[in-house]
C-alpha cells in the first residue's frame, strides 16, 4: 500500500484475561506492519487487555488515525463496544483536530474465502474433497444477529464452488451448535476450521471439548501440542482440526487492504 508517514494505525483486538494466546495474532500482525514502515505509528488496543480501548488514542501522536478491528464479524463488538469505548461516531470521527477513520473488520474482507480454503487444505492434504464435510465454526451470539453473518457468508461462498461434498456452519452460542456436528455432517472426513482470530480460549480449549476431541478443557494452545496431530478418530470418522484462521500471517496484508478499502470508499463520497 501507499505509505502513510503522517498517519497512525491502531489494530483493535479482543484480548483475554485468562488466555495468553488471545492477543498473540494481533500483536504479530502489528509487528509485521510496523516492520514495513508504512505508518508513523502502529499501536494495538484490546477490550480485555492493556492498552485498553478507552486509553489507546491518548497514546497516539498523529492527527490522522486508522482504527482497524481485528475481528471476524461485524457484530456486537465492532458496532457497539469499540465505538463506545473509543468515542467513535460513525466511519469518520473528527475530534480535537484529529480525524479518526474506522475501518471494516478483517472478517469482511473478500480474501477470507481464500484463506479458509488454504487452511483447510493445509491440515488435510490429499484427502478426497468429495468425501469430506468442511465445517466452519464461529462464535455466534444472541446479542447481535450480525455476529453470525460472516460465517454464514463464507459457507455460502465455499458451497457455491462445489469443492466439498458439503460445507456446514456451526456455532458455540447459537444453532447449529458445534457440539451437534455428528448430526449434520455426513461424510467420513470432517475438516474443522475455527473462524476465530486467535488460538485462544474458544478455538483451542472450548471447541475441542464440544467436538469430543477432549474430555475437559486443557492448557492454552501455546503450551500443548495435542491438537497439532491430525486426524482424530471419532465415531468412525476422521476429524481434522485446524488452528484459528486469524493466526495466518496473511492477516497483516488483509488489515492493510482494509485501510486501502476505507480510503477508496471515502474518496467516492
Amino acid at each position: 500500500m501507499t505509505p502513510k508517514p503522517h498517519s497512525a494505525l491502531v489494530i483493535v483486538g479482543h484480548g483475554s484475561t485468562v488466555n495468553p494466546d488471545s492477543s498473540a495474532p494481533t500483536l504479530a500482525h502489528a509487528a509485521e506492519i510496523r516492520r514495513r514502515g508504512l505508518f508513523a505509528e502502529v499501536h494495538c488496543a484490546f477490550w480485555k487487555e492493556k492498552p485498553a480501548l478507552n486509553e489507546v488514542l491518548s497514546m497516539v501522536a498523529c492527527n490522522e488515525i486508522y482504527v482497524a478491528p481485528n475481528f471476524i464479524s461485524e457484530g456486537y463488538f465492532t458496532r457497539e463496544v469499540i465505538p463506545h469505548e473509543m468515542g467513535l461516531q460513525g466511519s469518520v470521527t473528527r475530534r480535537g483536530g484529529r480525524v479518526i477513520n474506522y475501518c471494516e473488520p478483517v472478517g469482511n474482507h473478500p480474501r477470507m474465502t481464500e484463506l479458509l480454503l488454504h487452511r483447510a487444505d493445509g491440515i488435510a492434504p490429499g484427502i478426497p474433497r468429495g468425501e469430506t464435510s468442511l465445517l466452519i465454526v464461529g462464535h455466534g451470539t444472541t446479542r447481535n444477529e450480525n455476529s453470525a453473518a460472516a460465517v454464514n457468508g463464507q459457507v455460502e461462498k465455499i458451497s457455491s464452488l462445489n469443492l466439498y461434498a458439503e460445507v456446514k456452519t456451526s456455532f458455540m452460542e447459537q444453532e447449529p451448535f458445534v457440539a451437534d456436528w455428528l448430526t449434520f455432517t455426513t461424510q467420513p472426513n470432517v475438516v474443522v476450521v475455527p473462524f476465530f482470530i486467535s488460538d485462544g480460549l474458544h478455538s483451542y480449549q472450548d471447541i475441542p471439548v464440544l467436538l469430543g476431541m477432549e474430555k475437559e478443557m486443557g492448557e492454552a494452545a501455546s503450551r500443548r501440542e495435542v491438537f497439532r496431530h491430525n486426524p482424530h478418530h471419532l465415531h468412525g470418522r476422521k476429524l481434522y482440526y485446524s488452528a484459528a484462521i486469524g493466526t495466518d500471517a496473511e492477516f497483516a496484508e488483509v488489515i492493510l487492504e482494509q485501510v486501502e478499502a476505507f480510503d477508496a470508499h471515502k474518496a467516492r463520497l
